[in-house]
């Protein structure tokens, strides 16, 4: 479900609150392919699903960076903000994969506005992320990413 805030005022308003989830949103077996192409990494653990089911996953992974990659989309679905000039992705404080993302399942984010700090011309946000795989019973990415917005 997606909120919207309008300017930088009512984004700190949401600081220290769980804003959520995005959709579910199916990893499919062309999306692994095309960010294979994208990265040069064509392990085959992702690339190549009959070799994959012998494999110690029993099936084609999504690489971990493609599911971090998907945060940005994901993170648009939950919070929309309007009234600035600009947005961009300052980094990432720590990112882990503790269960993978097998071809075909479905993830969403829940993400926590954590903290937000005033930087110059904006501010800061530090969202605690979490990836689930539908029906899974650990997520597939712990990540607390840092975006920067700009009145």
């Amino acid at each position: 479900m997606s909120r919207t805030v309008n300017g930088l005022d009512e984004i700190k308003a949401l600081a220290g609150h769980h804003l959520g989830y995005s959709e579910w949103r199916e990893v499919t077996q062309d999306r692994v392919n095309t960010f294979a192409d994208a990265t040069d990494d064509h392990q085959w653990i992702h690339t190549d699903p009959d070799r994959a089911k012998t494999g110690p996953f029993g099936g084609a992974i999504a690489h971990g960076y493609l599911t971090l990659s998907l945060l940005i989309p994901l993170w648009g679905e939950i919070l929309q903000i309007e009234g600035i000039t600009m947005a961009v992705n300052y980094g990432l404080n720590k990112v882990r994969f503790p269960a993978p993302v097998p071809v075909g399942s479905k993830i969403r984010l829940g993400a926590t506005l954590t903290e937000l700090k005033d930087v110059k011309g904006g501010v800061e946000a530090t969202v605690d992320c979490v990836v689930e795989v539908e029906g899974a019973p650990k997520p597939s990415l712990i990540a607390q990413a840092v975006y920067r917005y700009y009145a």
